[in-house]
């Protein structure tokens, strides 16, 4: 099988992923307990989905018992410049670096199947399943157990090939291949990822709190978010890249090769007023095949007055205050709080 796992490594690069490497289904026994801790700590916040099927989420075996191997791809997909340039420009709005273009799932999920369809050609009798951040996969710690990288200490996926800028895809199979080593941890002493966090969302290394992480809060969390939490967004209107920026290991990034990943001009910069008057028409246009359209106009629009609220700019009171009849009552809420933000500060 070492012949086939090689030409299976060779297959993955052409179809444009940059990493591949490969894990047992129960490489990840750990993985079981460490949910339930976060499930029971309630730091999942609103996201149900975590608790659900929590069997198969710990363990990939009862996810697909016939699996025999687990093959753990990554694609890169690092910025052009600096992600955090932007939080500085008050009047736009920041976008994370991996919804400024192509949903990824649909290209990740594509080259994906691809390489599925080869490892059946290649390997008779063979089954596949792919996964793509959308099932009860621990991406995370399987891409760790096989070696693509390491959780560090901000949770996410660190590399000494990739850095910090890239995306995970899974394949299991009934197919045995030979299993990588696991990386080992190589964060050391350094804590940028949490010391960089505006709302202090990792309660120790290695841990982290949803309900206080910007990503959640501004894309998984419905509703208002609590105003304390408020000005600590800043722009920053869907997802955050901070603790990713900021880690060392980014000087080993690769360059992201597949043009779907390059940044839109529309969205690398926006303004915050041009957004702030988006309808669900204007919205579902502008974020088509985007990550950005799952969250909706309304959440997406609380979002953008939020921000508007903390750019300390009194010219952007009337679009705060054009939201003040919003139908969606979060909106009308945020606009409220935005037009008190921005009477307290002006702009100094």
């Amino acid at each position: 099988m070492i012949a086939l796992k090689d030409a299976l490594r060779e297959q993955a690069r052409i179809e444009g992923f940059d990493l591949m490497r490969v894990c047992a289904p129960d490489a990840i026994p750990q993985a079981a307990g460490r949910l339930d801790e976060f499930v029971r700590l309630g730091r999942h916040g609103t996201m149900r989905w975590m608790a659900e099927r929590m069997g198969w989420r710990g363990d990939p075996q009862a996810l697909w018992p016939e699996a025999r191997s687990v093959i753990m791809l990554a694609e890169s997909y690092t910025p052009r410049g600096d992600p955090l340039a932007i939080l500085a420009r008050r009047d736009r709005g920041a976008v994370s670096v991996y919804a400024q273009n192509r949903d990824y799932h649909e290209l990740v999920k594509k080259r994906l199947k691809r390489l599925g369809r080869w490892l059946i050609g290649a390997a008779k009798g063979t089954e596949i399943k792919v996964f793509v951040d959308t099932a009860p996969v621990m991406e995370k710690p399987l891409a760790a157990a096989a070696g693509l990288g390491w959780q560090g200490k901000h949770t996410n996926l660190v590399g000494r090939e990739l850095g910090s800028w890239f995306f995970l895809g899974a394949i299991f199979t009934t197919c045995a291949l030979e299993p990588d080593s696991p990386e080992d941890d190589h964060c050391g002493s350094c804590r940028r990822c949490l010391d960089i966090c505006p709302t202090g969302a990792f309660p120790r290394a290695y841990q982290l709190d949803a309900r206080r992480c910007i990503s959640y809060l501004t894309i998984e969390h419905d509703g208002p978010v609590a105003e304390d939490l408020r000005p600590l967004l800043g722009n920053r209107i869907f997802g955050c890249d901070d603790c990713l920026a900021v880690c060392p290991w980014n000087k080993y990034a690769r360059a992201a090769r597949e043009t779907g990943y390059h940044a839109r001009a529309e969205l690398a910069a926006p303004r915050l007023e041009d957004l702030s008057r988006l309808d669900d028409a204007g919205f579902r246009r502008m974020f088509s095949k985007s990550p950005v359209k799952r969250i909706g106009r309304n959440r997406f629009v609380r979002n953008v007055v939020y921000a508007i609220g903390n750019s300390g700019d009194p010219g952007l009171a009337g679009a705060a205050a054009d939201n003040l009849a919003d139908a969606d009552a979060t909106i009308r809420d945020a606009a409220r709080w935005a037009l008190g933000r921005l009477k307290r500060e002006p702009r100094g």
